[in-house]
């Protein structure tokens, strides 16, 4: 199996490039399964049921979320009634929505994915590792083939994140922090690893905002808005290779395609 994680897709531009770009990766790397986080894609805040429709036309199967989750109100119908949007498992209980999910697609083998996000320098979650061990049980008994975005700060949390998984899972692959990491590779039991997909938007910015204002925000300490940058869009991310049979991944490659 070919699947294709898009790093967190900021704004208008972001979207663009999964538009744009998608349909020629699904060509060219002859992809099964596409996964995007996509909770910076509603002006860089948020999601809202509509942008989530784009993005599943665009040919996205499922979008996982993270900390920017409430920032649009309508976020709600999404979580109520849409079983390919994903938010964070490690809500406590109660919370609208589903932080996993097992997947049937084409004539594919079922596909889990599962959303987690971090505690470490993030707001307060249920503790992810005791979480996701729970939730990885489960989605066993139906498929061996698991991908996990982990969404989080520290890139040792989801370093250990990743190593207490190895083996159980095909894949863990980080999300939040907007900057690409270059450390992929596949741990020792058979689990494909990176810290930190990338974001799917405008490179030429902070972050996929605009530069002054955050600048400014540093040098006065005083709140500013952050309006979307524009320039320069590329879409990141990362492929990944998994045998069918075992759920274990096979490579895992960094993904930086420009839109022309």
């Amino acid at each position: 199996m070919k699947l294709l994680f898009i790093g967190d897709i900021v704004g208008e531009p972001g979207r663009t490039a999964v538009e744009t770009i998608l349909p020629r990766l699904r060509n060219e790397h002859a992809l099964d399964f596409v996964i995007a986080n996509g909770e910076n894609s509603a002006g860089g805040n948020g999601i809202t049921p509509q942008i989530a429709g784009e993005l599943f036309s665009a040919g996205v199967d499922v979008i996982t979320s993270g900390d920017h989750l409430w920032d649009q109100k309508t976020v709600s119908e999404l979580l109520y009634s849409e079983p390919r949007f994903l938010r964070p498992l490690n809500y406590p209980p109660g919370v609208i929505g589903r932080g996993a999910n097992v997947f049937q697609v084409r004539n594919l083998p079922p596909i889990g994915v599962m959303n987690v996000q971090g505690r470490v320098f993030m707001p307060p979650m249920e503790n992810p590792f005791t979480t996701a061990d729970e939730a990885v049980n489960r989605l066993r008994e139906q498929t061996k083939i698991i991908f996990v975005d982990f969404h989080g700060e520290a890139t040792s949390e989801k370093i250990a994140f990743g190593r207490f998984l190895d083996g159980r899972v095909s894949a863990v692959v980080g999300t939040h922090t907007h900057v690409q990491t270059a450390d992929e590779q596949i741990l020792p039991n058979g689990t494909a690893y990176l810290s930190d997909a990338g974001f799917t938007g405008p490179q030429d910015g902070c972050l996929g905002r605009e530069i002054e204002p955050v600048i400014k925000k540093f040098l006065t300490g005083m709140p500013e808005r952050f309006p979307v940058a524009r320039n320069r869009v590329r879409l990141l991310g990362a492929l990944i290779r998994i045998d069918d049979a075992s759920g274990k991944a096979v490579s895992i490659q960094r993904v930086n395609e420009t839109m022309i």
